[in-house]
């Protein structure tokens, strides 16, 4: 017979041994997050002196940049400062023959081992969170699935989820806000228009292949049956759901950028996956049959890195880009997100074998297609198979502040400005859907998505102070669907991660909430460690110009456009018509002049080699139509910007107007915007 009271004491500790954290450690700075942004924090912070652990959830450090995206998404690269531009630079530097922005994921990540490495950053891998443990407006500590706590002063939830900040009562949003929320002309349910391309572009080589042909990027490039014989959606495809700019919970699709080359000695076959299923494909055999001259660069964007490599994303309707494969991810627990990653690596596989193997598909698609090949030297540890499925958005703070639409376009200056960005606003598609005459087409990406260089301010990394005081968000910052569909491009997503670094530097020395940070302190150590803040925005406003300007933005469009930044345009850039749909597309400028009288006209485009010799452009005046022709290929003498297409009368009573046609054209058709000067004097008048 057993003593009754030593089980019980033997059973007590073991159960205490049993519950009790394995260990406990403590440091200034807890990271959650080993992505880009958050070794960036990391380093910053113990550069500075503080003790620092990133903890990330998945085997591997890097995120994105070490995970399969190569080819940086840059912008105006002279926004990039601070960490990012270091970081970049140091892994050009590494490898002989390698670009500056886009290096091998290898080498990426070897980068990234030795820079936290010098900074004696703490490092763990593989472990996801569990708990968190908050004291009023403050986290105490985390733990993470293997029972290790971790208690720290200052918090940093650099994950691509976001999945620290709700755990730490932190206020965020899934999804897309509809257009009245913020006052914002992109937002909410967005179908694309049908972007007719012809076989003559869908059949040549890519620029990034020696071609000279065009990319098309997003939308429809046909008129496509969305439908089987049986009349039910083929799959992939949706019924609309949402009334145009409503709300929803949808966010754009996730893929894996995938690392390829054609070297035999590199390559490694695409594999087959283990669950098969060629009906995914239904719409990409339809697309290929709509045009069985296309290319392999034309269903997937390629971008030349190095060393014979390509970094392979999505492009078009149809390609690794998974719409709808995501609708869960964002709030899921962790079984569900396994399922939707190894979803997509299913998804993905087949798509290639799909194209590579199916006999539908035409032999010289199929022959092509196996004349690529993963890299044999990347993702060794992995099959060769990319490390990080794309999250390209998830939850999203709503913070301090929340950047928006205007914020990008408009009202571009933050007194509080950590950083900077620049690339175009850039959404996936976010679904496909069935259009009223039964055809497909994609959804939620944007036509026109022009951005200037923009601050982006500390509140938007920072929680409202009740909610929690001791924790910063670089990545899932606060931010719309709009706005976050520009910011959250890994360069960006560094400088964040570097200001928060320094961030919690200054609230552990002045033992403040990180809301109540020093803001001109951290501006100006950032400054001194080559951080952008301020830079001058690129381009002429209107409200500089002489006269009465309308920009391409005030212009009424027939046909589908295509924003350009190219040159040094007024305003955000300027409008070009694809060097497609001849004779379909129009753009039309209409005034009210303010008073009766001659006027000189003015007509601005940006100016290229591949423009159009004779754009065709309409003068509606008091006395009739006039007809000019306008040679694009010329840079336009007046003023960097403008040619002068006449002089005519205009009434106050009649409004002006100016359209440009793209009939007969024989290159891109450019817009930028048309200037009226005057009144003029009367020249019979003595």
């Amino acid at each position: 017979m057993c003593d009754f009271r030593r089980y019980s004491a033997v059973l007590l500790v073991a159960l205490l041994l049993a519950t009790s954290p394995a260990q406990a450690k403590t440091f200034d700075v807890v990271i959650y997050g080993g992505t880009p942004a958050g070794i960036a924090a990391g380093i910053t912070a113990a550069r500075g002196g503080a003790s620092v652990v990133v903890i990330e959830p998945t085997r591997w450090i890097g995120g994105m940049v070490t995970g399969g995206l190569t080819r940086t998404d840059v912008g105006n690269e002279k926004v990039i400062g601070g960490f990012a531009r270091e970081f970049f630079a140091r892994a050009a530097a590494s490898k002989p023959g390698t670009p500056m922005w886009f290096a091998e994921p290898h080498v990426n990540l070897a980068t990234f081992r030795a820079m936290l490495a010098e900074a004696k950053v703490h490092v763990v891998t593989g472990q996801r969170l569990a708990t968190v443990v908050r004291d009023r407006n403050r986290i105490v500590r985390c733990t993470t699935e293997d029972g290790t706590e971790y208690t720290g002063s200052v918090f940093i939830d650099a994950t691509y989820e976001g999945d620290l900040m709700p755990r730490a009562g932190v206020s965020c949003v899934v999804g897309r806000e509809g257009r009245d929320t913020y006052g914002e002309s992109l937002a909410g349910f967005l179908p694309m228009p049908v972007r007719p391309q012809t076989p003559e572009i869908m059949g040549s080589e890519c620029s990034c292949l020696g071609g000279k042909g065009p990319h098309y990027v997003h939308g429809t490039p046909a008129k496509i049956s969305a439908r089987d014989d049986a009349g039910r959606l083929i799959s992939g495809v949706n019924e609309a759901r949402a009334p145009a700019g409503g709300a929803d919970g949808l966010t754009q699709a996730y893929n894996f950028r995938l690392v390829v080359t054609r070297n035999p000695a590199n390559r490694v076959p695409f594999p087959k996956p283990a669950r098969y299923d060629p009906t995914r494909y239904e719409l990409l055999l339809r697309l290929i049959r709509e045009f069985p001259g296309v290319r392999f660069g034309r269903l997937f964007h390629l971008g030349d890195v190095a060393n014979g490599k390509f970094d392979l994303n999505a492009q078009g309707l149809f390609s690794t880009d998974y719409p709808g494969g995501n609708v869960s991810y964002p709030d899921g627990d962790y079984a569900t997100r396994d399922q939707i990653w190894r979803d997509h690596v299913d998804y993905i596989q087949g798509m290639l074998w799909f194209v590579g193997h199916d006999e539908r598909v035409p032999a010289r698609l199929r022959d092509e297609t196996n004349a690529w090949g993963l890299c044999r030297d990347e993702f060794v540890d992995n099959g060769h198979w990319p490390y990080a499925l794309y999250v390209r958005e998830a939850r999203r703070m709503v913070g301090a502040a929340v950047l928006t639409q205007q914020d990008l376009q408009k009202a571009t200056p933050k007194p509080d400005s950590i950083g900077m960005g620049s690339f175009v606003i850039d959404c996936h598609i976010v679904q496909r859907v069935v259009t009223a005459d039964g055809s497909v087409t994609d959804e939620g990406s944007f036509e026109d998505a022009r951005v200037r260089p923009y601050q982006i301010p500390y509140r938007c990394i920072t929680p409202r102070r009740a909610e929690c005081a001791n924790l910063l968000v670089p990545v899932c910052a606060s931010a719309s669907h709009i706005a976050y569909c520009s910011l959250r491009m890994e360069p960006q997503y560094m400088a964040l991660g570097h200001a928060s670094g320094v961030a919690a530097l200054l609230a552990l020395a002045g033992h403040v909430p990180v809301q109540e940070v020093d803001v001109a302190a951290l501006q100006a150590k950032l400054r001194e460690q080559k951080a952008v803040l301020e830079f001058a925005v690129p381009g002429t406003s209107v409200t500089t110009l002489a006269g009465i300007v309308i920009d391409d933005e005030a212009a009424e469009y027939r046909g589908s456009w295509v924003a350009s930044g190219y040159g040094t345009p007024i305003e955000l850039g300027s409008r070009h018509d694809g060097n497609s749909g001849k004779g379909e597309k129009a753009a039309r400028f209409t005034v009210a002049l303010p008073q009766t009288g001659r006027y000189e006209v003015r007509f601005a485009y940006t100016a290229a080699p591949n423009r159009a010799s004779a754009v065709p452009v309409t003068i509606e005046h008091a006395d009739g139509i006039a007809s000019v022709r306008v040679n694009e290929k010329l840079a336009p003498p007046l003023g960097q910007h403008f040619v002068s297409v006449g002089i005519f009368r205009f009434t106050a009573e009649k409004p002006a107007v100016v359209g440009v046609d793209n009939a007969g054209t024989d290159g891109f058709v450019s817009v930028d915007a048309v200037q009226f000067l005057g009144p003029l004097p009367n020249p019979s008048l003595p």
